[in-house]
């Protein structure tokens, strides 16, 4: 079952990369004629064309394309020569992915504490405290959120991971994750201090997706019978949450956490951008603004393949976790 799972991850991604590469070709704006403008040589186009390969026939274009793809070679940037995508979506992606997940470490266990909060005190006010705050979340654009945030706090750094100009000797664009288990707590806090307010407003829609799908679930799993019983024999509420209420509803809350994690790695476009952050998101955002078709379709292949991983770990722990899936799939 996970053989067949990984095959139609693959099949799924090589549809999505051909999906961009056409979709790419197809806009009517030429990335060379943007570059040098429109009243450059008609020659010193038709070279740049020919030098890139966009004047050969698209089937052609394609099987170069993903030759170059197979050794994770991203291409050249339009708007700027001679730099590689691959290196700048080195540095950007890290970024992203430390930023997405400094956000569900938000998310989750507020989320999920919201949720559980709300099930157990249904339809008083802690459920509709909770659930009016989850409504606020989903409610306030992000983009709004950050903005304020910057306005309440001024003193909180808003824009770079670290402040410039800071020495450091991190191997990785992981700043904050690797200078905490490398010890380097020093620049932890100053990782952290430049992650606070941008986590804080991407974390706002998932925490109040997840208090909401928890609420569902939960309630969900405390009407069954078994729980009925369990309460009637005297089950305090805290063993009936840890041992069965909160382990059965938790396959739902998964699911939802690696949708809403897939959403922020490839949808944190309007946090990166009020606050500077050098991701995926700005990355995109440049590349549009400067009609760089190259970079916009590495950072497309790049979200894309977010996605289909995040499915694929999530059909596999799915299926090592419910056994139900597992005896669906022989049957």
């Amino acid at each position: 079952m996970v053989i067949q799972r990984l095959a139609q991850a693959a099949v799924t991604m090589l549809i999505a990369v051909l999906a961009i590469f056409v979709a790419v070709r197809a806009l009517p704006a030429n990335p060379v004629i943007a570059q040098f403008g429109q009243h450059a040589v008609p020659e010193k186009i038709e070279k740049e064309m020919e030098a890139r390969g966009w004047n050969k026939p698209l089937w052609q274009q394609a099987a170069a394309f993903l030759a170059q793809l197979a050794t994770g070679d991203m291409g050249e940037s339009f708007a700027r020569p001679g730099e590689r995508i691959s290196t700048r979506l080195s540095q950007a992606v890290p970024a992203t992915i430390e930023l997405a997940l400094a956000a569900m470490l938000i998310a989750i266990p507020v989320g999920i504490f919201m949720g559980t909060v709300a099930a157990l005190w249904r339809n008083s006010w802690p459920d509709w405290f909770s659930m009016g705050l989850a409504l606020l979340g989903v409610s306030v654009p992000v983009f709004f959120l950050a903005i304020c945030l910057v306005v309440s706090f001024p003193a909180m750094p808003s824009g770079f991971r670290l402040p410039p100009g800071t020495q450091h000797d991190l191997r990785s664009e992981f700043y904050f994750f690797e200078s905490l288990l490398t010890g380097q707590l020093h620049l932890a806090m100053l990782s952290a201090r430049h992650l606070a307010l941008p986590a804080i407003a991407l974390s706002t829609i998932p925490l109040a997706v997840i208090s909401r799908i928890t609420r569902n679930s939960m309630m969900e799993v405390l009407d069954s019978d078994y729980l009925r019983t369990a309460r009637a024999k005297g089950a305090s509420v805290t063993r009936m949450i840890a041992r069965h209420a909160f382990p059965n509803a938790s396959l739902s809350v998964m699911n939802i956490v690696g949708f809403q994690l897939g959403m922020l790695l490839t949808g944190a476009i309007l946090t990166e951008t009020v606050f500077n952050w050098p991701g995926l998101g700005r990355y995109v955002i440049d590349a549009i603004r400067d009609y760089d078709y190259s970079v916009v379709q590495a950072c497309a292949l790049i979200m894309a393949g977010i996605f289909v991983t995040l499915n694929l770990t999530l059909d596999v722990l799915f299926l090592l976790l419910d056994p139900r899936l597992r005896e669906g799939s022989r049957s």
